[in-house]
C-alpha cells in the first residue's frame, strides 16, 4: 500500500475512533439517565440517578479525547494524535480492567488499530 493511502487509512481510523468517544460522550452525558443509557449500560433508575453527575464527567473527558484527535488531524500533527491515542487506549485498558470486559473491544481495540495504522503511515522506507 503506498503512504498517501496509508495516510488516508490512518486518518478514517483516528476518526471513527473520535467519532466513537463523541457517541459515548451523548451517552453518558445526554442518556445516562434516560431509558436508552440504562438499557445500554444495564442500571436501574436508581442506579442512572444516583450515577448521572460522575456520567457526565466522563462523558466530558471522552469529549476532550475526540476533539484531542480531531485537532491532530486537521493540524497534520502525528504526535498529537499519538498522544490521544494512548490515552484512548489507557482509558480503554483500565475501564476493560476495572468497570467492563467490553469496553477492551469498544474502545481499547479501536484505538490500537488505528494507533498502529498511524505509526506505519508515518514510517519511511530507505
Amino acid at each position: 500500500m503506498t503512504r498517501g493511502r496509508m495516510k488516508v487509512l490512518s486518518g478514517l481510523a483516528v476518526i471513527f475512533v473520535a467519532a466513537l468517544h463523541a457517541a459515548f460522550l451523548t451517552l453518558e452525558m445526554f442518556f445516562w439517565d434516560h431509558p436508552v443509557g440504562r438499557k445500554i449500560f444495564s442500571m436501574t433508575e436508581e442506579q442512572s440517578a444516583n450515577s448521572a453527575i460522575l456520567a457526565a464527567n466522563q462523558g466530558l473527558y471522552n469529549g476532550f479525547l475526540a476533539a484531542g484527535l480531531l485537532w491532530g488531524l486537521i493540524a497534520r500533527r502525528r504526535d498529537v494524535q499519538i498522544f490521544f491515542l494512548l490515552c484512548v487506549i489507557v482509558a480503554g485498558v483500565y475501564g476493560g480492567a476495572t468497570a467492563k470486559p467490553t469496553i477492551w473491544l469498544t474502545q481499547a481495540a479501536p484505538g490500537v488499530v488505528a494507533l498502529l495504522l498511524v505509526l506505519a503511515a508515518g514510517w519511511r522506507r530507505p
